[in-house]
C-alpha cells in the first residue's frame, strides 16, 4: 500500500514541505485558538483582572507542559526515521511505545499541575488581586492534562508519518467546541475564569479521541492496536535520547519566561494583562515560524532515513527561506496594527498601550527567532537535539535572565524586559548560523548510517 507521507521522501521539494505545512499552520491557528479565545471572551465579560489572572498562568503552564512536549517531538522524529527507511516492525514499535509513554505523561502532569497550582503561582509573585483566580484557572486547565498530552502525541505520530490533514480536520472541530463552550460556560452562566479552563479540556479530550480513533481504525503500517501499547525498552532509550534534550530545552526556555513574567507581575496588573493580551497576538504571528519548523524536522527524518542527504540539505534551505521571510512579513503587520488587535482583548487604553509597546519593541526581530527554531527543528530531525539546547540554554536562558536580573535593577522599566527577547534572539541566530556552516553535521548522521 502506498502511503500518502511518501510526498515528502520524493517529488517537488518545496511543494512537498509547503504543502505538509500548510495544514501543520493550520492546525497550529485552531490550537492557537484555545488560549486566545479563553482570553477574549474572558476579557470582554469579565474584565482585566479576570485577564490577567488568565495572563499569569501562560508561561507557567507551557513550562509543565513543554518538556512532555519536546519527549513527543523527539518521539516523532524516531518514528519519521523508521517510516523512512521502511522499518514497518520498528515503526509499530515506537509508535505504541510513544502512546504508553503519552498515557504515562498525562497522569504525571496533571498530579504535578493540581498540586503545586498556589506555591508555583506565588513564587512567580502572581499579584494578590488575581492569585485566586490564576490558581483556579490553573488547576482546571492541568485536571485536562491527559487528553492534550494525547492529542499532541497522536498528532505527532500522525504528522512523523506525513499526514498533517487529518489533525487538522479534528482540531478545527474541537477549536469550535471550545469556543461554544467558552461563551456558553463564562458569557452566559457566568462560572468565572476556571470555566475557560473546563471548556478548553473538553475540547481537547475531544481532538484527542478522533486523532486516536483515526490511529486504531486506519489500514496503514503505524496503526495503533490496543493491546499492544506498552513501553519496548529499546525505542523508549531512542525516543528519551533525541526528546530529552528537546524537552529541556522546552524548559530552559519557560523558565527563562517565568522569570520575565515575574518581573512583568512587578509592574502591576495593568502590565500583567498587556502583556498577556500581546502574548496572544504573538502567538499568532509566530504560526509560520513553527509550522516550517515542525516540517522541517519530520522532513528532515524521513529523507535521512531514506539516506536522501542531498534532498534534506535542499529542503532545510527551502524551509529556512520561507520561514524567515513569512515571519518578517508577519512581524511587520503586528507592529502597525497592534493597538487595533489589542483592542480586541481589552479596550482599557493602559492594556494597550502596554501591548504596544511590546510590539514595537519586538514585532521586526521576529526574522531571527524564525531562523533560530528552524535550525533548531533541522537539528533535531538529524538526531542532534543537544545542539540547539545548548544554544538556547546559553542565549534564551542564561543571558535573558541575566540580562534582566542585572538591567531591570538599574533602569526600573518595562521596556527593557521588552527589550530581552529581540536581543537573545539575535544571539541565538548568529551561533546557529555558525553552527550551521561550519559543523558538518550531514556527514555525521552518513557517518552513523554506514
Amino acid at each position: 500500500m502506498e502511503n500518502k507521507g511518501t510526498k515528502l521522501l520524493s517529488g517537488s521539494i518545496g511543494k512537498g514541505i509547503v504543502s505538509f505545512a500548510i495544514p501543520l499552520f493550520l492546525g497550529n491557528l485552531f490550537q492557537q485558538m484555545y488560549n486566545t479565545v479563553d482570553s477574549l471572551i474572558v476579557g470582554n465579560f469579565l474584565g482585566s483582572d479576570a485577564l490577567a489572572a488568565v495572563s499569569s498562568t501562560g508561561s507557567l503552564i507551557f513550562l509543565l507542559v513543554g518538556f512532555f512536549y519536546g519527549i513527543a517531538a523527539g518521539a516523532g522524529v524516531v518514528i519519521s526515521r523508521y517510516f523512512g527507511a521502511q522499518d514497518y516492525d520498528g515503526l509499530k514499535k515506537a509508535v505504541h511505545t510513544d502512546v504508553a509513554f503519552g498515557l504515562a505523561a498525562g497522569v504525571v502532569l496533571m498530579i504535578v499541575g493540581i498540586v503545586l497550582a498556589p506555591q508555583i503561582l506565588n513564587l512567580m509573585g502572581t499579584p494578590a488581586s488575581v492569585l485566586p483566580k490564576s490558581t483556579a484557572y490553573f488547576r482546571t486547565y492541568f485536571a485536562g492534562s491527559l487528553a492534550f498530552v494525547m492529542y499532541n502525541i497522536v498528532m505527532g505520530i500522525l504528522q512523523a508519518v506525513g499526514d498533517s490533514r487529518h489533525p487538522l480536520y479534528y482540531l478545527i472541530f474541537s477549536s469550535l467546541v471550545n469556543v461554544v463552550l467558552d461563551l456558553l460556560f463564562v458569557g452566559v452562566f457566568r462560572w468565572g475564569v476556571a470555566s475557560a479552563a473546563f471548556a478548553t479540556a473538553i475540547s481537547q479530550a475531544a481532538s484527542a479521541i478522533l486523532c486516536f480513533i483515526r490511529l486504531m481504525r486506519t489500514q496503514e503500517v503505524y496503526r495503533v492496536s490496543i493491546p499492544d501499547i506498552r513501553f519496548h525498552p529499546e525505542f523508549l532509550k531512542q525516543i528519551i535520547g533525541i526528546g530529552l534534550p528537546s524537552g529541556l530545552q522546552n524548559s530552559i526556555i519557560s523558565i527563562a519566561n517565568v522569570v520575565v513574567q515575574a518581573n512583568i507581575n512587578a509592574f502591576g496588573v495593568v502590565a500583567v494583562a498587556g502583556c498577556g493580551v500581546y502574548s496572544k497576538i504573538e502567538g499568532f504571528a509566530f504560526l509560520p515560524i513553527t509550522c516550517f519548523a515542525m516540517a522541517l524536522t519530520t522532513f528532515i527524518g524521513q529523507n535521512l532515513g531514506a539516506r536522501q542527504y542531498d534532498r534534506a540539505k535542499k529542503g532545510a534551505a527551502f524551509g529556512i527561506f520561507c520561514s524567515v521571510t513569512l515571519a518578517e512579513l508577519v512581524g511587520i503587520i503586528v507592529y502597525f496594527f497592534i493597538p487595533y488587535f489589542a483592542a480586541s482583548f481589552d479596550s482599557n487604553p493602559e492594556v494597550v498601550a502596554i501591548s504596544a509597546r511590546q510590539a514595537h519593541t519586538e514585532a521586526l526581530f521576529y526574522c531571527f527567532l524564525a531562523f533560530s527554531h528552524c535550525i533548531a527543528g533541522i537539528m533535531r530531525g538529524a538526531g542532534k537535539s543537544t545542539v540547539p539546547m545548548f544554544v538556547m540554554l546559553i542565549s534564551w536562558c542564561i543571558i535573558r535572565i541575566t540580562y534582566i536580573t542585572a538591567t531591570v535593577h538599574f533602569i526600573p522599566k518595562i521596556q527593557v524586559v521588552f527589550w530581552a527577547y529581540p536581543l537573545t534572539w539575535s544571539i541565538s541566530s548568529v551561533i546557529f548560523l555558525i553552527y550551521f556552516l561550519k559543523a558538518d553535521w550531514l556527514h555525521g548522521y552518513e557517518q552513523k548510517l554506514a
